[in-house]
């Protein structure tokens, strides 16, 4: 039911690789094909990352395949889920018989324990990402409105961004996971600065809202052995919890955080000065 699996990487396996085994290793790309839901499997804190795009009829989340004792079982049986709209237009998510309309850039927050999840609407693009819960929490709907708010970085420096914390304690509880949208000025290139790992976390980026022809540099590794891996639009890029996230794009653009592992805390971080890497 994967297209493909990513398996946990140690510092050490980025001596040496070259650039087409770094993007096969972190990047998941291919996710958003028409008329199809698409989903890897990522054994980082076990992160289920995928989209959906609807054509003219519902898809519906598959169920479990494997192992064949768990086969048939709904897929969040253990398991919660965010779905955001990352697409021009409103489509909709069903979560066992209870409709909500999605809009672009609204969220939903599926809990565990859900059966049968539905997504909709023509012209919309659901980015989903789920990991292991231990309980349910309130199945909620989130827009930016609902979200807390921080204005990060200058134009001077290239990096004036507003970063909407969505699925966070403050916001929208949760077992594990923590999503946020995070949107660039126009005329700033630059995320995530200060550049920081947090040792009890992954962290997924999924890059979007960049043309045909514009390419993101995103910078990982140990902060004393950086790499980049060239991104387009709509690609996701998984990062170990020892590894330095940050990245540079050829003009504005749009991203989508989530981290998920044994703590809930948003400042749980060690940053860097910029000029403490190399």
């Amino acid at each position: 039911m994967f297209q493909k699996t990513y398996y946990a990487a140690h510092p050490d396996m980025m001596d040496g690789a070259s650039n087409d085994e770094l993007r096969d290793r972190h990047v998941v790309s291919g996710m958003f094909r028409v008329g199809e839901i698409v989903l890897s499997y990522s054994h980082g804190e076990r992160f289920i990352i995928g989209g959906a795009v609807p054509a003219t009829s519902p898809l519906l989340l598959p169920r479990l395949s494997e192992p064949e004792s768990l086969a048939g079982q709904p897929l969040l049986a253990r398991r919660e889920l965010s779905a955001v709209n990352i697409g021009a237009a409103a489509g909709a998510v069903t979560v066992d018989g209870t409709r909500f309309e999605i809009a672009p850039r609204e969220t939903m927050y599926v809990p565990m324990g859900s059966a049968d999840v539905a997504f909709e609407g023509e012209g919309a693009r659901f980015y989903l990402l789920s990991v292991p819960a231990h309980r349910p929490f309130p199945l909620r709907k989130l827009a930016l409105g609902d979200a807390r708010v921080m204005e990060r970085g200058s134009l001077e420096t290239s990096n004036a961004r507003r970063i909407h914390q969505l699925i966070l304690p403050h916001t929208c509880e949760s077992a594990s996971l923590c999503l946020g949208l995070t949107t660039l000025e126009p005329g700033s290139v630059w995320n995530t600065m200060p550049p920081h790992v947090h040792e009890r976390r992954s962290e997924v980026y999924l890059y979007f809202d960049l043309a045909e022809d514009d390419r993101i540099f995103h910078y990982m590794g140990r902060p004393d052995a950086l790499r980049h891996i060239v991104m387009e639009n709509e690609e996701a890029v998984i990062s170990p919890p020892w590894s330095v996230h940050m990245g540079s794009g050829t003009r504005a653009y749009s991203f989508i955080w989530a981290m998920a592992g044994e703590n809930l805390d948003y400042e749980d971080m060690n940053v860097f000065d910029v000029c403490q890497l190399c």
